[in-house]
């Protein structure tokens, strides 16, 4: 499989400006991204880029006074995710309750440092047990999902269009609950694919999903089918300002609006099912 490389340069260059457009370029199908002193470096399957939609991401940049420029080329003809991985030693990830996870990750909102990672996993502690199904849409690195085994799920579903990011999630799935270890009895099941996966998963206690607001608003009738009566929908990946439009898609399905979460300009939302 052959990749660009986009080398994006940012004025002022940040972590919160890194965060946005990170956001912002797996809109268009970047798959994993590294920071760089000067802004981000992303990677796409050459068979999925389109340069007027990058284009677009840079001209409608949300965060105001900020330049951005960039530049493709073909990324090396070697293993750069093997390289990824020797550059990005396990991380570990506070659970609200004390206990720690440890994640490789693969891409900028999997490390569990990022704040939609850290909302989502304060909203996960506010779901009341018992958690019978727990389902991650979207896993990337699998941590929401492997927390909520941690936190006490009868099983967990998840799922990825990234080859990569279903076999990272396996991964750390060993790596944090190790087999034959009976602590965590709950079963993991990962599958390859998109919302689709889902027509076959019913009865969710907690359905989880850190995407972008496109893809929520894309695929919420499919999360809200998904979940039990009384079930419980936890959304985040989206900037503030987009808030509004997915409550209200919540609301078109069935789903009533309980809390949300802000840090910076990101926000969470927990929404039930009736």
């Amino acid at each position: 499989m052959r990749y660009y490389e986009l080398t994006f340069k940012t004025a002022p260059s940040n972590e919160a400006v890194s965060d946005v457009l990170a956001a912002l370029l797996a809109d268009v199908g970047c798959e994993a991204f590294t920071p760089t002193p000067t802004g981000l470096r992303a990677y796409i399957q050459q068979s999925l880029y389109d340069e007027a939609a990058v284009r677009s991401v840079v001209a409608a940049f949300p965060l105001p006074d900020i330049e951005v420029s960039w530049t493709c080329a073909v990324a090396p003809d070697e293993n750069w995710n093997a390289t990824w991985e020797s550059a990005h030693e396990f991380q570990p990830v506070a659970l609200p309750g004390g206990e720690q996870l440890h994640i490789r990750p693969r891409q900028a909102f999997g490390s569990g440092e990022h704040p939609t990672t850290q909302m989502m996993l304060s909203l996960l502690a506010m779901v009341p047990a018992p958690i019978r199904l727990a389902v991650d849409a979207g896993c990337g690195t699998g941590i929401l999902g492997i927390a909520a085994l941690r936190m006490g799920a009868h099983s967990v579903f998840a799922y990825d269009i990234d080859e990569w990011s279903v076999s990272n999630s396996e991964y750390n799935y060993h790596l944090n609950i190790p087999e034959g270890q009976s602590t965590y009895g709950g079963t993991f099941t990962i599958k390859h694919g998109d919302s689709r996966v889902l027509d076959g998963v019913h009865g969710a206690t907690v359905l989880m999903a850190n995407l972008n607001t496109n893809i929520i608003l894309a695929d919420i009738e499919a999360f809200a089918g998904t979940l039990a009566p009384h079930g419980t929908l936890l959304l985040s990946g989206f900037l503030c300002t987009d808030t509004p439009r997915i409550i209200e898609a919540a609301a078109r399905h069935g789903l009533s609006h309980q809390t949300t979460l802000s840090n910076g300009d990101w926000q969470a939302v927990m929404c039930v099912r009736a």
